[in-house]
Parts: structure tokens; C-alpha cells; sequence
């Protein structure tokens, strides 16, 4: 498969995910501004949920373009990640809806969890088809951001029953930590 494919697939896929996302906010019935506030903990949800969404796609994106060639472990590696990426939108709106209650919040962390390790699958055999020398693995080193991540959405899921607000700040800090400019991929690409 070539790799444009597999890229073109994955980005529809981030579009449909944040479709739904934003159909997930519904309209209110009256034009009064107390309705429409209402909504206001459901448009947080989905703005940091566009956010992930954002992040997911930018870097993978720049993960795809160090590829060489598309085999089928790294097709349904990308599939897993797509997965749980796709259920952002039920959590976000279970959450936003439910005003960050701690099984809702609870149940967030656990699919931002779950996509940051199918993404690191990804990613390992992405580098184990490649080789130790790929561009991806100049790239990332020692991963760093990513495992920090594993870690605070462990930190949040672990919490989130107790004192879910502790939760959303750890998801907020970690979405932070990834807008961060990291051009690391850029910067090895363009040093061919």
C-alpha cells in the first residue's frame, strides 16, 4: 500500500471523528443566552477534544511522511490507534454532557490513554520495520513526550473518581505539552 493511502484514510477518519464531535453539541431550542450557556461545559469538552484530535493528526501526519513503505502490521497498528481515536467523541460528549462527573472524566482518560499507547504501537513498529537508523527514530529519541503522557493519564485516570477536576487539569496540561512547537521530524526530514 502506499503510503498516501494510508494517510489520506487516516485523515478522513479525523475528520468524520470531528464531525461528530461537533454535532454532539445540539442547538438550543430558544434564542435565550441562558440556553445557550447551558452548552457551555459541552463546548469545553469538545474543544479540548478538538484539540487532541488536532494533535493526534498533525503528528501523525509527520509520522507517516518518515515512512518508506506501508506493510500490513503498520495498517492495522494505524487501525487500533484510528479506534480509539474514534471513541473521543462519545466521551467527550458523555463528559461535557454529564458537567465532568468522575466516571464520565474517568472514562475520557481512559481512550486519551488507550490512543497514546496504540500510538507508541504505531510507532514502535513503524521504527522496528524501518530500522534503528529511520528518520523516526532520529526523530523521537527517546520519546519522552510520549511516555510523560502514559504516565499523567494514568495520574488522571487513577484520580479522576475522587477528584475529577484534578483529572481535567492533567488532560489540559498534556494537550499544553504537545501544542508546544516539536519539530523534531520536521527538523530530520529536511536534513536528508
Amino acid at each position: 500500500m502506499n503510503k498516501n493511502r494510508l494517510e489520506a484514510f487516516s485523515d478522513g477518519v479525523l475528520a468524520i471523528i470531528i464531525t461528530i464531535m461537533v454535532l454532539e453539541i445540539k442547538i438550543p431550542q430558544s434564542p435565550n443566552i441562558k440556553d445557550l450557556l447551558q452548552l457551555f461545559p459541552t463546548f469545553l469538552s469538545y474543544l479540548l477534544s478538538f484539540i487532541y484530535v488536532g494533535i493526534y493528526w498533525n503528528n501523525h501526519h509527520h509520522m507517516i511522511h518518515t515512512l518508506q513503505r506501508v506493510t500490513g502490521s503498520i495498517m492495522w497498528a494505524n487501525l487500533h490507534l484510528l479506534f480509539w481515536l474514534s471513541l473521543i467523541p462519545f466521551a467527550s460528549g458523555w463528559m461535557g454532557e454529564n458537567h465532568y462527573k468522575p466516571y464520565p472524566t474517568m472514562l475520557y482518560g481512559v481512550i486519551l490513554l488507550m490512543a497514546a499507547i496504540a500510538y507508541s504501537i504505531l510507532q514502535g513498529i513503524i521504527i522496528k520495520k524501518e530500522g534503528k537508523n529511520s528518520k523516526l527514530k532520529q526523530a523521537i529519541g527517546n520519546d519522552w513526550k510520549g511516555k510523560a503522557s502514559v504516565v499523567c493519564y494514568l495520574s488522571a485516570v487513577c484520580t479522576s473518581l475522587i477528584w475529577p477536576w484534578f483529572a481535567q487539569i492533567i488532560y489540559v496540561i498534556v494537550a499544553i505539552m504537545w501544542l508546544l512547537p516539536d519539530r523534531r521530524i520536521e527538523k530530520v526530514m529536511q536534513s536528508k
